[in-house]
C-alpha cells in the first residue's frame, strides 16, 4: 500500500516529554506519565482543532468518509466490519483497529510501520483505499470555511496546512485515554469480580495459557510482531511487507486487549467474528506455518475455561471511555 513509503521517507526521531496532566488529559493514577513530542506539546487549542479534524469528511476526497467512519466512539473506535471501508466504497486489506492509549505505543499501523501517531494521520489520507486525497485540497477547503479559519489561527497562528491537520489530529489522539474498566477497578479496590471473571483472570495470568506473555503491561501487549497460525499461507504477509524478509511473513503486532469485548472482528483481515473463536484459535494452538510463534501451542482447554477466559476479556470494558463527551463528534455535542 502506498503508505509504506512515507517509512522510508520519514525517519526522524522525535523528542519526547513527559505530562501527568497538563490539566488536559485525565492520566489514571496506575498509568505511567503521558508522553507527549516536544514538538507537538499540547494546547486546548489543538486537541479541539484535531477533534473537530477527526470527524471532518472534507477530509477525503469525495467529502464522505472521516477518520470517524472508521473509528467509531461506542465500538472503541473501531468499526465492526473485517476491514475498513473508503471512498466510493473502496475497502482496504486490514481491520480497523481500537484507538486508545496511543500516546503510549511505540509505532502504529499492524506492521508497526509509522514510528509517530503524527505520520499516521497522513497515511489514510493519502491512501486510495480510504479517503484518496491529499493536504493541498484538504487545506484549500478547510481554509475556506471561517470555522476552521478561526481554529487553526488559535491553534497555530496560521491557516491549514499539512503540519498543522497532522499535529492536532495526533494532539487529539493523543488524549483518548481508556483505564476506567472493571478490571482496572478491581485491581483499584473499588469493584469486585465475579467467579468466572476471577477463574479468567487466573488462567489470563497463568504459564498454562500464556496469554500475558505477549499481552502484558498496563496495556495489556509487549507491542511484539507475531505470527500466531492463523493461515498457512498469509495473502497479507504483514511485517515482511516492510522488512522484505520471509521469516517476518504473518507476523502482525500483538494488539491490546483493552475493550477488546467492543472490538470485534478480530485479526488483522477480521477473519475472527467473536471472542470465543478467538480464544478456541488459541486453544487448538493454529494452523501450521514456518513462522508461527513457538508460544503458539495446543492448550486443550476445557469449555468452561474458555468461557471464563472470555468472561475476564469482558472486564476490560471501560464504559466511561466509549461514552466520554470529548472524543464525541463536535457537531453532534450538546
Amino acid at each position: 500500500m502506498r503508505y509504506l513509503r512515507y517509512t522510508v521517507l520519514f525517519l526522524a526521531v522525535t523528542a519526547i516529554g513527559c505530562v501527568k496532566e497538563q490539566n488536559l488529559v485525565e492520566v489514571p493514577s496506575h498509568f505511567p506519565e503521558l508522553p507527549v513530542p516536544t514538538d507537538n506539546l499540547l494546547t486546548r487549542e489543538k486537541i479541539e482543532l484535531g477533534r473537530w479534524l477527526f470527524y471532518e469528511e472534507a477530509l477525503s476526497k469525495d467529502s464522505s468518509v472521516s477518520c470517524a467512519s472508521c473509528h467509531i466512539q461506542n465500538l472503541a473506535f473501531a468499526d465492526g466490519k473485517k476491514v475498513s471501508v473508503g471512498v466510493h466504497g473502496a475497502t482496504g486489506q486490514r481491520n480497523s483497529p481500537a484507538l486508545q492509549n496511543l500516546a503510549y505505543y511505540p509505532n502504529f499501523f499492524m506492521d508497526g510501520g509509522i514510528p509517530t501517531l503524527e505520520m499516521q494521520v497522513e497515511a489514510p489520507i493519502f491512501t486510495e483505499e480510504e479517503m484518496d486525497f491529499n493536504y493541498f485540497e484538504a487545506s484549500k477547503r478547510l481554509n475556506a470555511d471561517n470555522h476552521y479559519q478561526k481554529m487553526f489561527l488559535a491553534a497555530f497562528n496560521k491557516g491549514a496546512d499539512a503540519y498543522g491537520i497532522t499535529r492536532s489530529i495526533a494532539a487529539f489522539e493523543r488524549t483518548m485515554i481508556s483505564g476506567n474498566s472493571k478490571y482496572d477497578q478491581f485491581k483499584n479496590g473499588t469493584a469486585t469480580l465475579t467467579k468466572e471473571e476471577e477463574s479468567g483472570m487466573s488462567l489470563f495470568f497463568s504459564e498454562k495459557t500464556g496469554c500475558s506473555d505477549c499481552h502484558s503491561g498496563f496495556l495489556f501487549t509487549d507491542f511484539s510482531l507475531v505470527n500466531v497460525g492463523l493461515y498457512e499461507t498469509y495473502l497479507d504477509t504483514g511485517y515482511a511487507r516492510i522488512s522484505r524478509k520471509p521469516e517476518d511473513s504473518g507476523k502482525f503486532r500483538v494488539p491490546s486487549l483493552r475493550n477488546v469485548a467492543l472490538t470485534s472482528p478480530y485479526f488483522h483481515d477480521g477473519s475472527g467474528e467473536s471472542l470465543e473463536e478467538i480464544i478456541n484459535h488459541f486453544s487448538t494452538g493454529g494452523k501450521l506455518h514456518p513462522n508461527k510463534d513457538a508460544r503458539i501451542r495446543r492448550l486443550n482447554l476445557s469449555q468452561g475455561e474458555q468461557e471464563d477466559l472470555v468472561a475476564f476479556l469482558h472486564t476490560l470494558t471501560d464504559e466511561s471511555f466509549i461514552q466520554d463527551p470529548r472524543f464525541s463528534d463536535p457537531k453532534h455535542s450538546d
